[in-house]
């Protein structure tokens, strides 16, 4: 527990406790742990940690989470989450199976979330596409000892847009703006549906503002005032998900026959030379040297 960086509380007074982990880390350094523990409590900051967010799956057994000012009955299937260094206190009061994931800053997308302005949350997951997330994070939690690092590519990439998606969805509902980076709940999700569109057109070299605006019927003016209010502008913002998309795939085993350039080629850039300095720029290191320093044995 000290490895995942989750403090422990208290423990019941009687009785014997065990508990079990199965950790596995993705290229990406996202930790997912299975957790099968008697009744236990995890609560406070588990300080010196990098920025991250974590989301907690409760699979089989009750619990209840406060932040000092919410509180939250958590039952199977539904999910917790919050920033790392924000105290929070999640009591388990039976037997219980948990998936824990552990998502670093730097594995981020650059969306709408930021782990300093996020706020510790709780996703229902008996409908909508909370129950959907829910039941990929179960499905994951039952073949954990079953799959390699490298098979949790996938998953990296579904992760956030999952995450962003359900937060984004329930904040909306609660009209809860604090969760969404200090933009409106209504300028905040129409950025988020504005920031899908650019997911889909990230291949495109003539990708443009001018064109998700039109897609999106606002005026360009609008649409670059939404990423200032996030604290981006619109090329900033389509460098870095072309870097990440190409940093994933450079370290993906399903990638491997593909050469560098083919690979940035694909995310939109149209020079191989201009991509190595903007990924030098971002990561302190050259593709090539990435790719060799990731390589699997």
């Amino acid at each position: 527990m000290n490895r995942l960086c989750l403090p422990m509380g208290q423990f019941p007074d009687q009785g014997d406790f065990h508990g079990a982990l199965s950790c596995m880390v993705s290229p990406l350094g996202i930790e997912f742990a299975r957790i099968d523990a008697s009744a236990h409590e995890i609560s406070g900051a588990y300080p010196n940690q990098p920025s991250s967010i974590w989301l907690a799956l409760l699979i089989e057994g009750k619990a209840e989470m406060t932040d000092g000012e919410r509180h939250f009955a958590v039952g199977p299937g539904d999910l917790t989450y919050g920033p790392s260094g924000v105290a929070a206190t999640l009591t388990f009061t039976s037997e219980v199976r948990l998936l824990f994931i552990k998502v670093p800053q730097l594995a981020l997308n650059q969306r709408l979330i930021a782990p300093l302005s996020l706020r510790v949350g709780y996703l229902p997951g008996q409908h909508g596409i909370s129950l959907v997330f829910s039941g990929m994070l179960r499905s994951l939690a039952e073949g954990l000892d079953d799959i390699t690092a490298e098979q949790l590519h996938p998953v990296e990439l579904a992760l956030t847009e999952f995450l962003i998606t359900c937060v984004t969805h329930t904040a909306s509902v609660a009209s809860d703006v604090s969760v969404l980076g200090g933009a409106t709940g209504a300028r905040a999700a129409h950025l988020h549906r504005i920031c899908q569109t650019i997911e889909t057109l990230l291949s495109d070299p003539d990708l443009t503002p001018g064109r998700v605006a039109e897609e999106h019927g606002v005026s360009l003016r609008y649409l670059q005032k939404l990423f200032t209010m996030s604290g981006k502008t619109f090329s900033n913002y389509v460098r870095t998900r072309r870097l990440e998309r190409c940093r994933a795939e450079l370290i993906s085993p399903l990638y491997a026959d593909l050469s560098i350039t083919e690979i940035c080629y694909r995310w939109g850039f149209n020079a191989s030379a201009h991509f190595s300095r903007a990924f030098r720029a971002r990561y302190d290191i050259s593709p090539r040297q990435y790719r060799r320093n990731n390589a699997s044995p």
